[in-house]
This record gives C-alpha cells, structure tokens and sequence, in this order.
C-alpha cells in the first residue's frame, strides 16, 4: 500500500494505492502548519480505504513549504561566506533587466545583508590552489557570528572543493546548530552567481524546512506510518532527511507532483501533450514529451535563480478561489490574489464576499449547489450571486454575463500559461493534447483547447487529486550534477564515462536497489556562451554525441556547424528506482456512452464541462474528449 499527499492552495489530497484499487481523500489545507491538513487527508482516505496506517509501505509527500517561504521572504537569518572580494556577488548578480521595457523594475532584494557577508582568506582556480585558506583569519571573522544558517560557494568550489568542505567545519565549530549549504553539494554547477544564490536559498530555507519535515515526521510516527518521502522539484522523490539538508531542491515539490501525474496519464495515449494543473489558488502547466514531464537545467523562482533540475512548469494566478475585479480602466480582470482555503469564495459559506472563479462556474450551472464540493464544502448559490451581482453592477453586465466574463477571462488567462510552454518555444500546442486535473480544471478545459485550436482533452477520473497520484507513480531519484568543460583531445569517450560513474556512485549510495542510470550532456559549440541539453548513454560514444548535438541545433535555432569543436559543459545524471505501476482503476460514474455536447459530467473530485460542439467517451479511468 502506497500513500501520496500533495499540499494544495486550498486543498490538501491524498491518494491511497491497495493493489489496482485508488481511493481518495481530501481536506482543507491549514496554511499555518501545513502537516494538520496532510494528516487530515491521511485519515479521511485511510478510513475510506477501509484500512490502518500499519498498513502503509511508503508514504510520498509533496509540499509548497519551501516555494511559500521564497516567495513570502520567510527565511532564516542566513550568512554568506565567499572567497575575499566576491562577497556581493548575490547582489551583483546579472546586469540583464528584470522586465525590458519597465526600467523601474528592480531585482528582488539579496536574502543575505552585507553584514553577514563573510569573505573568506583563500583563491582556488581552474587547476587548483593559487592560495591556502588560512583559518587563523577566518576563525577571527566567525567570531560571534549572529545566523541561522550560512552558504558557503568559494570561486572554483565545484571543481575543487576542499576549501569548502574545510570552511563548513570551521562554521559548524564556531556557531552551533547552525545549517551550512555548500555549493559543491548543492549545486555542483559553474556560473559564478547562479551557483551562489542557489546555495544562498538552499540555506536560507533549510531551516525553516526542516522544521516542518520534522513535525511530520513525528506526526506520522504517532500515526503508525512511515517516514516520508518527498517530491524534489525535478519529478523524483529522496528521504525527508535528504530533502531538509537541501531544501532549494524542494522549491517546485508540489507542481513536479502533478506533472509527473499528467505524464503517466498522457503516456497511456501514446501522445505528446500539455498538463494543465487548476487547483484553488493557481494554475500550473507543463510540457509532456514522449510521456515524460520535460525537466529543465535551472530556472527562477520568485525572481531568484536556481541552478536545479527541474520540472518546467509555468504558474499563473487563475483557481477557482481567483477574485475577479474591476481595473482602473474598467476591464474586468480575475486574479492574481486568491480567496485561498480560508475564508474561500463566496459561495462556501465561510465569510468571503468577493467574487471568484468558482462563483462564476456555480452560477453558470457548472456546479451543482445540492452536490457537495470535496472536503464536504457545501455551496452557497446565494452568497455567490451577491459576489458577482455586485462586480457585474459595476461593469454594467448582467449576473449571468458577469459569470460567463470571469469564466472566459480566467480559461484567457489559462491558454496564454499554456502558450508560454509552446508557441514561444516554437511548439505548436494544435499538435498536443491537454491533460486537464485540479479540482477545476476540467471545468475549462474545452474553453482553453477551442482558444488554442486544440482538438483533444484527457480527464482522468482521478483529477481531482492527480497531484497525489503524482507522488505515488513517481520514481525514487537522486540527481547529480558536475561541470567537466571537455573539448578537444579531451573530449573522449574514457572521460565522459569516469565523469558518468563518478557521479553514479554518489547517487547509488542514497537508494537501496538496483537504479537505472540515465545520463544528459550539456553541450555547446566552442566559443558559444550558452549550452543544449542532449540525452545520451552513460558510456557514449563523441560521435553520437556529436551528431545528436549537431540535430539538436539545427532544431533550436536552424542551423548547425559540424566543423566547430565540440564542448562538453556539464554532465547530469539520474540514479532512479521506479515508482509504482498501477494498472488503470476501475471507476463509477464515467460515461458508459459517447456523451455529445452540453453536459455536464461530475468525476470524483471534479466536475468536467463538455461543451456543445464537443464528444467524450471512457477509456479505462480517462474521460477522452474531442471536437
């Protein structure tokens, strides 16, 4: 028996895997300490499984604890230590703007002040020490040291990183209890400042992190469960001890659930496709290639760099808890800002009174008021006709108009999320099919593919908390990574593999089986400043490589060079263990018949809007939808 838990906007679920039954669960999530609601969705879906917490084999969690804090600013008093004269480097960073045409528009502030911007005695370079670290002068520097934690990325760390394994001694020695990040460890990758502000977030949120995992882990233990695993941000999972030394890895733990559910989904199709994520809060969507969510080398996070793997993901303020309003030019817009799980929209009876996306779908006929939401909310028709009644007076709209508005205007906001993973990648989204979940993202999963000129929707029966089932069919995956920066002579096959293994080694001693090993080159040609991912063998051949190189660029950017040097930049790898195989699980309430535009279909956890100009029909525990 296998247990997932994703922590939502507003919803926490919970999926529970006994052979090829799944059974659900869902509870409000308590924002103030997020492991209530995980227990909660525990119980309601153990109980509705008909079994005991001793029962359970594993127990696979993914959370928005790290992504939450980063956003908000909630992070630990974190200290610096870099090599002397590159202290600042967090807030140097790059010289490109944040937005092009606002000159107005800043970087987010660094997380570490500069009186805690520690420099460090010593010089490491490309081919080792130019000068020794000298401790006397550190030791002095460290003393009284005021931190919770502390990131060390020395110049070169990752190439050589005696130095900082050293420096996280003194540290340790100096200040007790306090949390050290170092960049070899975190993120083992050259650019200077990514590598650093990755290692600054890694410790600024570990504490914090830690904390958490820690109370879960307790309240499992009282509960007779496992230990949790947890969701990293590139779609596998690690041990929650993994996931509290190293929390930047965790920053995308919720949406990397979900995109790994959508992919297993859209594998049983055979097809490429796009997950679209719509839960309370927000909308999350990622690109699905060959059945496998895309993962990508780093990206930003609230404004921050991370050089991570990652799920790609893009998120857009559009749930079904959105306010709409009205803007000073008086066009009606729906979000960013969110009712969230307390007091919610209006029609749950909670004490919110401005109008959200799910009082639009409510007036609208999209939801039933006499069918409970999951979690037993029970809607109220009335209060969401005062929410919107009021913002459609101010437009000069009717009620129903000023629904069918915030509906067309949130599935707008939804289509452009889903442009942004295709067509400005030069990906045509007419050639995909959609894969819609979330607790309300069916409902506007026709209106978003006719914007987009898609053709085919895929609904799981099991929508609603997709996210868990995520978890659960995830693999158990250590991810590693290491600049080598071969070209040339060097660039030989003997070198790649050493560099292949070296890594392999690493991941091995973490996961407790035989894993696979799967390899991913990051390749430039000489002179370039920037890389392109190519899969290969763990043992490749510089001519396929090569060649694969040498397609990949042609398809990026329309052409290739087959006569410039080759350089091999950064080698990534993944030691994987598989995650669950469950075969598809029986469900009631699918459409036993091809069902033809409008209808309104309730899922368990969901409910799917088939417009008119629309079919759908059952394939095992998928509704198919098509034009």
């Amino acid at each position: 028996m296998i247990l997932g838990v994703d922590v939502g906007g507003t919803f926490t679920d919970a999926a529970v895997f006994a052979g090829d039954r799944l059974v659900t669960g869902k509870a409000p999530t308590t924002p103030r300490d997020q492991s209530e609601g995980v227990m909660d969705a525990v119980s309601e879906a153990l109980a509705a499984a008909g079994a005991s917490a001793g029962e359970v084999e594993r127990f696979v969690h993914g959370m928005t604890v790290g992504t939450n804090a980063l956003l908000e600013g909630r992070v630990g008093r974190t200290a610096l230590l870099a090599t002397e004269g590159f202290t600042d480097l967090e807030e140097l960073g790059r010289q490109a703007r944040a937005e092009l045409y606002r000159l107005c528009a800043g970087h987010p502030p660094p997380l570490v002040p500069a009186e805690l911007r520690v420099p460090v005695p010593e010089r490491t370079g490309p081919g080792g020490v130019l000068r020794e670290l000298d401790e006397e002068a550190l030791r002095a520097s460290l003393d009284g040291l005021d931190a919770e934690a502390a990131a060390v990325c020395l110049l070169w760390g990752f190439r050589h990183p005696e130095h900082e394994r050293r420096v996280a001694e003194l540290l340790e020695e100096a200040v007790g209890g306090i949390h050290v990040s170092t960049s070899h460890e975190t993120a083992g990758v050259f650019r200077e400042y990514e590598r650093c502000t990755t290692t600054v977030v890694d410790a600024a949120l570990s504490p914090l992190l830690r904390g958490y995992l820690e109370r879960l882990t307790e309240r499992a233990r009282d509960a007779g469960l496992p230990e949790p695993e947890v969701m990293l941000s590139s779609g596998g999972t690690a041990s929650a001890s993994t996931a509290a030394r190293h929390a930047s890895w965790t920053v995308l733990s919720g949406p990397a659930g979900g995109a790994v559910g959508a992919a297993r989904m859209a594998g049983r199709t055979g097809g490429d496709a796009v997950g679209l994520d719509m839960g309370g809060t927000s909308c999350d969507v990622s690109l699905i290639v060959g059945g496998e969510a895309a993962v990508g080398s780093g990206r930003q996070v609230g404004g921050r760099a991370l050089a991570l793997p990652m799920v790609d993901v893009h998120t857009v303020g559009a749930g079904g808890g959105s306010i709409a309003w009205r803007d000073t030019g008086g066009a009606l817009r729906v979000g960013p800002r969110s009712a969230g799980a307390d007091p919610g929209p209006a029609c749950y009876g909670r004490g919110g009174e401005e109008p959200t996306v799910t009082d639009a779908n409510l007036l609208l006929g999209h939801l039933d008021e006499d069918s409970p939401l999951a979690g037993g909310v029970r809607l109220d028709r009335a209060a969401a006709e005062r929410a919107v009644g009021e913002l459609a007076e101010e437009l000069g709209l009717s009620v129903g108009d000023g629904a069918a508005g915030i509906v067309r205007v949130a599935s707008a906001t939804m289509a452009q999320a889903v442009r942004v993973v295709t067509v400005e990648r030069g990906i045509d989204p007419r050639d995909l099919a959609l894969v819609a979940f979330g607790g309300a993202g069916p409902l506007h999963a026709a209106q978003i593919a006719d914007e987009l000129g898609m053709r085919r929707v895929l609904v799981p029966a099991a929508s609603g908390v997709l996210s868990a089932f995520g978890l659960v069919v995830a693999e158990r995956r250590r991810d590693l990574v290491e600049s080598v920066l071969l070209t040339g002579d060097g660039l030989t096959a003997e070198a790649i593999a050493e560099a292949v293994e070296r890594l392999a080694t690493r991941g091995r001693e973490e996961l407790i089986g035989e894993p696979a090993v799967r390899a991913t080159y990051d390749l430039r040609y000489e002179g370039q400043a920037f890389e392109l991912p190519v899969d290969g063998d763990p043992a490749p051949d510089p001519g396929e490589l090569r060649q694969a190189f040498d397609r990949a660029h042609e398809d990026r950017y329309g052409y290739s060079d087959p006569d410039a040097r080759l350089e091999l930049v950064t080698v990534r790898v993944a030691v994987a263990l598989p995650g669950a195989e469950p075969r598809p699980a029986e469900w009631d309430g699918l459409p036993a018949d091809t069902l033809t535009g409008p209808e309104v279909v309730a899922l368990p956890g969901s409910t799917l809007v088939v417009p008119e100009g629309w079919r759908a029909h059952a394939e095992d525990d998928l509704v198919v939808m098509e034009r």
